[in-house]
């Protein structure tokens, strides 16, 4: 028997809007049949059909709202399908007017905006994904504040999820698929806020400083691309932004760095002897850790000063604060336990390391 779906699974080019999709049952399991729209945001995972079906009873402990077991009883990830869906549809709407006039964005953003999409690129052009997601950001930047009714309900949203997951830190999510290509998003990005910062240096909705915060230093590296100076820089080999505007990319201050670099440092190097001689007869305790003030100085000397500072999470996912008064991990036993609590206390220095810089 032919099963289309795996034979001809892709059905959009990815360099436009998306317009046709494999239907999926209430089960993750393809139904063969294509249908002509966009597919709309949900969390689905299409798995292999198990040859038997556990009872349901023994499936409690997972909650699968967001399609991957993440959630557990005590502590449940919120989902916003239906958030999502509806600013898809205002975003859509906002790309289709012909008239910049009627964006109602700053002058180089509509520049930008127009080279993304429409610009005859040598060699590798941005995915529709990728322009969508830039797009998504200045839409909720620049054009939601003055959209009355329908960009507040949006605002809203995002300042009371932030409120209830981190307290007086903003943050957005983008998230794209596997080798979608999140570096040029971030190059879009980073172009877009420092044109804008330079043109306009009394905005407060723009920037040139950015920090841009890695899970390890193989993607650390893998980043320096985002530099102004590399000789691979993407704003210019990819042609990310009109030749005029280059020279004022390189008034960007891009520190990159890993999360690793938030964990407070020694200052002063002792052994356990000298430890103790210094300690003296009193017995109080040396404090030789450095203050947040001295591991921020450390981390982004180059980023001192400036009032704005936008901060880019490459795989954010493992930033995160968990929700106080759970139990997830105590089903766990050996490995899997040691590597949960790794994981947690990785992620609480990455998020308390963002709240350190905010502060």
């Amino acid at each position: 028997m032919v099963n289309d779906f795996f034979e001809h699974p892709i059905l959009n080019s990815p360099y436009e809007y998306p317009v046709r999709y494999w239907e999926l049952d209430d089960q993750g399991q393809p139904t063969q049949r294509i249908i002509e729209s966009r597919r709309k945001a949900e969390f689905i995972t299409p798995i292999p059909k198990p040859k038997k079906r556990k009872p349901v009873a023994a499936q409690q402990r997972m909650v699968f709202d967001e399609g991957k077991g993440l959630s557990t009883q005590q502590q449940q990830y919120e989902t916003t399908s239906t958030m999502i869906n509806e600013l898809r549809r205002h975003v859509d709407q906002w790309r289709s007017l012909p008239n910049p006039n009627d964006w109602h964005v700053t002058p180089e953003t509509a520049r930008l905006l127009q080279h993304w999409r429409h610009h005859k690129f040598s060699d590798t052009r941005p995915f529709f994904c990728q322009v969508e997601a830039v797009e998504t950001a200045i839409w909720l930047t620049e054009v939601a504040p003055h959209a009355g009714r329908v960009g507040r309900q949006f605002l809203e949203h995002l300042a009371n999820a932030n409120h209830d997951a981190n307290p007086e830190l903003m943050r957005l999510a983008l998230k794209l698929a596997t080798g979608a290509g999140k570096t040029t998003v971030m190059a879009m990005l980073i172009a877009w806020q420092t044109i804008n910062a330079v043109r306009s240096p009394n905005s407060k909705q723009s920037t040139r400083g950015f920090l841009v915060v890695t899970p390890g230093i193989t993607i650390k590296d893998r980043l320096r691309v985002l530099q102004p100076n590399d000789p691979d820089s993407y704003y210019a080999s990819r042609e990310l932004v009109p030749g005029d505007m280059l020279d004022e990319i390189n008034r960007a201050k891009i520190v990159i760095t890993n999360y690793h670099a938030f964990k407070l440092r020694e200052r002063i190097e002792l052994s356990a002897g000298g430890r103790s001689l210094l300690k003296g007869r009193t017995g109080d305790e040396l404090n030789t850790v450095e203050t947040e003030g001295q591991m921020i100085q450390r981390v982004m000397p180059d980023l001192m000063g400036m009032k704005n500072i936008l901060v880019l999470n490459d795989e954010a996912h493992h930033c995160y604060r968990e929700k106080p008064n759970t139990h997830e991990d105590e089903g766990l036993k050996g490995d899997q336990r040691k590597e949960a609590e790794k994981n947690s206390e990785a992620a609480r220095l990455w998020i308390s390391g963002l709240e350190a810089v905010n502060r």
